[in-house]
């Protein structure tokens, strides 16, 4: 195993967000195109923003038939002595979380994509998330994620594909890749730990997910039978479906109010941080 970091990085502490007042719901549909809301779905049924990423599939993060993905190879977890390299966890280890508390691994999924590999394609490809690109110390070095992966920012879940924004934060395979291996921890329950010092979701254990990990016989052999439903650690937000149509319903009831929804806060300031880096 790797020696830990000694180094603890500063857990960035979740802001609330606040609805606002606007003009007429038609002008702002018209300016939006589509609309992030807050939602409560699971992180596999909610629907990502069309052209931007991976359609629904058995879990976060998926496509029909290539199952979850979520933090490569080579990303530091942050445990109580500190931080690990992901691939060197093991279940029974324990990790950090935002709620300050420290939770020991449930299990670890695993899966390897080749890039000349038939199981290749665009929600394969991480996107990485720039140093610094989320405040002046996060994360603390380039962080790789697998599209339909969440983070948590001001005090709900974003999936990294819905924050791409051209320059921070825009897909990119790690130097010298030839192939991307994949792991994803889970918990007794949803957490959000620190990966390289930003806060991502762990494992959002719902009917079957496991079985979209290559190692699925590993889990099934340890915990065999139904699992609990696991609760969303926080509000999942995301581009279109059906929580877009509801978004459309409830513009639609009040002509002069409108939801200033958390993605689109959290957005604008990722963007413009990235202004910020690059000028």
């Amino acid at each position: 195993m790797s020696s830990p970091r000694k180094q603890r990085p500063r857990i960035n502490r979740a802001r609330r967000h606040f609805l606002g007042l606007a003009a007429a719901a038609g002008a702002r549909i018209a300016a939006m195109g589509t609309l992030a809301v807050t939602t409560f779905l699971p992180s596999s049924t909610a629907q990502a923003k069309p052209g931007n990423g991976p359609k629904p599939g058995k879990g976060p993060g998926s496509s029909p038939g290539n199952g979850p993905k979520c933090l490569p190879r080579g990303t530091s977890i942050m445990t109580p002595t500190g931080e690990v390299r992901i691939e060197d966890l093991r279940i029974g280890d324990l990790v950090e979380t935002v709620r300050g508390e420290a939770h020991a691994i449930k299990w670890i999924g695993r899966d390897l994509y080749r890039l000349s590999g038939s199981r290749w394609n665009n929600s394969v490809m991480p996107i990485r998330i720039c140093r610094h690109a989320l405040d002046e110390q996060t994360p603390h070095r380039d962080l790789y994620l697998s599209p339909g992966h969440a983070l948590f920012i001001d005090g709900v879940l974003i999936r990294v594909q819905d924050l791409i924004n051209g320059t921070s934060i825009m897909p990119a395979l790690p130097a010298d890749a030839r192939e991307i291996e994949y792991f994803h921890i889970a918990l007794d329950t949803h957490e959000v730990i620190l990966a390289e010092g930003a806060p991502v979701e762990t494992l959002l254990l719902e009917a079957d997910i496991h079985e979209g990990f290559t190692n699925f016989a590993e889990f099934a052999r340890l915990y065999p039978g139904p699992q609990p439903q696991m609760t969303p650690f926080a509000p999942i937000v995301g581009y279109g479906g059906r929580a877009h149509l509801k978004a459309l319903l409830r513009l639609a009831a009040g002509p002069f109010a409108r939801v200033r929804a958390p993605i689109e806060e959290s957005y604008e300031r990722i963007a413009a941080r990235a202004e910020q880096l690059i000028g």
